[in-house]
């Protein structure tokens, strides 16, 4: 169940809301300007066996992040527009405004993409023909979280994966790292959205709560005073997107 917390601060799970359609593929928008946000959103996308339909990419910057699951082992072939990709979990993959995507899936279970446009389109995606006789090209395109080098802050760290660097001036996408305990309270002066990959504890929204979990979606509106606590006695990993593009570092304590 969605809740809503101090400020606008939104918490719901990945599995919230009837999806969207089409072929293999089956689509929940979390996140968007429908649901309060400015500028960003986060999609939920699952890619059953075998080639999905292409999805075109709007006139906004789409930054994908392939979930491990653990119902696969290997990678799994991205196509963005007629150009073919080998990747595995745990990537970040930047689509550039106007282009197309779509997955080829060789295994028996869907594969889980998070997905978030910058800015949000607020409409639903436009689908296209199956790729057709795609071929390899090299492009800095896909970016594996353990090639990308750990940032301490603190007692935490973030890596981030997709950023100017790979082409993306407008967005960046990061995974963090949090140990138990509960951080000070702070803010940013951007628009986040974050996905909860492994780890148990509690989204804090000034003096506002829930419980958070792996696949809760949370969004941040810019200028929120909020922490993530970690309840439990391991890591709590979460997957991060904001808009405009800076440094995960950069926080304003209260």
């Amino acid at each position: 169940m969605t809740v809503i917390l101090e400020g606008g601060c939104r918490v719901s799970d990945m599995r919230e809301g009837e999806p969207l359609q089409k072929g293999t593929l089956r689509i929940r928008k979390q996140i968007g300007r429908a649901t309060g946000a400015r500028a960003i959103s986060l999609r939920v996308m699952e890619f059953g066996p075998g080639l999905s339909p292409t999805i075109r990419n709007e006139d906004c910057d789409e930054i994908l992040f392939v979930l491990d699951d653990g119902n696969r082992a290997g990678a799994v072939k991205l196509f963005i527009n007629e150009c073919a990709f080998e990747v595995g979990p745990d990537s970040g993959i930047y689509v550039r405004p106007g282009e197309t995507f779509g997955f080829y899936n060789p295994g028996a279970e869907p594969i889980t993409i998070i997905s978030a446009q910058c800015p949000d389109p607020d409409r639903e995606p436009g689908f296209g023909q199956s790729p057709q006789s795609p071929s390899a090209i090299n492009e800095p395109r896909i970016v594996r979280l353990a090639d990308r080098p750990a940032q301490p802050t603190a007692d935490r760290w973030y890596r981030v994966l997709v950023d100017d660097e790979v082409g993306s001036a407008q967005v960046t996408q990061f995974v963090g790292s949090i140990p138990p305990g509960r951080a000070p309270d702070h803010f940013h002066q951007y628009e986040e959205v974050l996905f909860i990959l492994k780890g148990r504890g509690l989204m804090w929204a000034g003096e506002s709560n829930t419980p958070i979990c792996p696949g809760s979606c949370i969004y941040l509106p810019k200028g929120q005073v909020h922490c993530v606590e970690n309840t439990g006695d391991g890591e709590l990993r979460l997957l991060g997107v904001f808009y405009p593009a800076g440094s995960p570092s950069v926080r304003y304590e209260v």
